[in-house]
């Protein structure tokens, strides 16, 4: 069945009955106890579960210092050929530590090698090159959901399998708007020719992303096995920061994130199958962590979905969204489990949000962000926005349903919630449940074309909803 008749059907359905219909449910269970539908013990079982099945990388201990190799600790000889060579002997000795110890360290991009750990030690600082020349030739990568050949991320893999990096030390993109960030507008005006490309057949080996000044990522396992980013700083990337792409297991951990350039996202898991990010500190100049799954054409090519997403035990400030999924989510989104948050900024604007079109298509099903404790939101609780970047102008309407947002503590927030299907294609259950936000609110909740709200046990300025 083509998208385009299922539209036609959406229309016909709701011709047929209501659009919208939302419940109410007081009294019952005390204030805060775990309600049937929307239980966080039967989400901790279910996350849990995902947790559980996520392998970490099988890794020799076996050390290879840096300096073995000619690296020099003076932040300004460029040792990219002195890690390049660790990390090559690392792997060829059956895996081992890549070791930077203390000091600063200036490089180009490195890549890393299937059991090889980038690990750096207290008082390490690498310094990655702001030169776009120093991430040439071109390594296969997604930009916003879109295959293509780009300069290569700053720590990239490909295919490679038990990798890591690791460590008490700082790794700095030294982007700013002096370099990568200047780069921003000019990359926005040239995605539509780049698109239009693609749209046309244009094949991945073919699509050369340094004509468009797409800034490379952070860090970028593409098509790896377990993957294990742990206990290091980052900071000032050109663009997102942590992108692993058609992964399976791969864990995030204890790892601080610090930017406020453009689209500098925390966490950004893409087509990814099985992914914890556990007890981070994301302090971003866009989305905290945001799930995606491919866009548009390109995204309906490779197909592939994110699932079995486990977030928990985190601190998320600035930023646009806290828990994000979208706008790239044309493979499709679900199992997204985020618990145990805190979210501390006015500076970030949305809590949960969904962010689609009928451009995107796809589907995002079955997300759960629960036990959150919010200082101050710039914007509402949850965001559904099918109204997105190109908004409805395609024949791909998307389908979202079983979000569910319980036990909430807010100081304060300008907006509950914000929810905006189509008309012909509605936004489907969303389950809000026990949930209190104090004072502040100066806009009023909007729900346009929901066909289940379910609120339960959501009291604001003291007052049930």
């Amino acid at each position: 069945m083509t998208e385009p008749t299922r539209r036609q059907l959406l229309r016909s359905a709701i011709a047929l009955g209501g659009a919208v219909t939302v419940s109410a449910v007081l009294g019952g269970p005390a204030f805060g106890s775990p309600l049937p539908y929307c239980a966080a013990t039967a989400a901790d079982r279910a996350a849990d579960r995902i947790v559980a099945g996520i392998r970490r990388p099988a890794i020799p201990r076996r050390d290879v210092p840096v300096t073995r190799f000619g690296a020099v600790a003076d932040g300004t000889t460029d040792n990219t050929a002195a890690l390049a060579a660790a990390v090559e002997a690392a792997h060829r000795a059956g895996g081992g530590r890549v070791v930077v110890p203390a000091g600063r360290w200036a490089t180009g991009p490195i890549h890393l090698l299937s059991r090889v750990e980038l690990h750096l030690e207290a008082g390490a600082t690498l310094l990655f090159s702001t030169d776009p020349a120093a991430y040439l030739p071109t390594v296969y990568s997604r930009w916003q959901g879109i295959e293509l050949m780009n300069y290569s991320p700053l720590i990239y893999a490909y295919g490679q399998h038990d990798i890591a990096v690791t460590g008490a030390g700082v790794l700095d993109g030294q982007a700013s708007t002096a370099n990568w960030w200047a780069w921003k507008p000019l990359g926005d005006a040239d995605f539509a020719t780049f698109e239009a490309t693609v749209n046309a057949g244009l094949p991945v080996a073919q699509r050369d992303g340094t004509k468009y000044h797409f800034r490379p990522a952070f860090v970028e396992p593409y098509d790896c096995r377990r993957v294990l980013v742990e206990g290091v700083t980052f900071k000032n990337s050109p663009f997102w920061f942590l992108h692993p792409t058609l992964c399976q297991d791969v864990t995030v951990h204890g790892v601080t994130v610090e930017a406020s350039g453009p689209n500098t996202d925390g966490c950004d898991p893409e087509s990814c199958d099985g992914v914890l990010i556990d007890s981070v500190s994301f302090d971003t100049g866009d989305d905290c962590v945001a799930v995606k799954a491919g866009r548009n054409t390109d995204g309906r090519r490779v197909n592939t979905p994110s699932r079995n997403i486990v977030i928990q035990n985190s601190t998320f400030a600035s930023g646009h969204g806290g828990i994000t999924i979208g706008s790239e989510m044309t493979g499709g989104v679900r199992d997204v489990y985020a618990r145990d948050l805190t979210m501390t900024s006015t500076g970030l604007q949305s809590g949960h949000r969904l962010k689609t079109n009928s451009v995107r298509g796809g589907y995002i099903e079955s997300t759960h962000v629960y036990r959150v404790d919010v200082t101050a939101l710039g914007g509402p609780l949850l965001l559904i926005d099918y109204n997105y970047g190109e908004g409805d102008t395609g024949t791909y309407p998307p389908t979202v349903t079983d979000v569910n947002l319980s036990h909430w503590s807010v100081t304060s927030a300008t907006q509950g919630w914000n929810i905006q299907g189509y008309a012909d294609d509605p936004v489907g259950t969303v389950r809000l449940s026990d949930i209190t936000i104090d004072s502040a609110l100066t806009q009023a909740d909007i729900a346009t074309n929901v066909t289940d709200l379910r609120l339960t046990n959501v009291v604001i300025d003291g007052v049930p909803q």
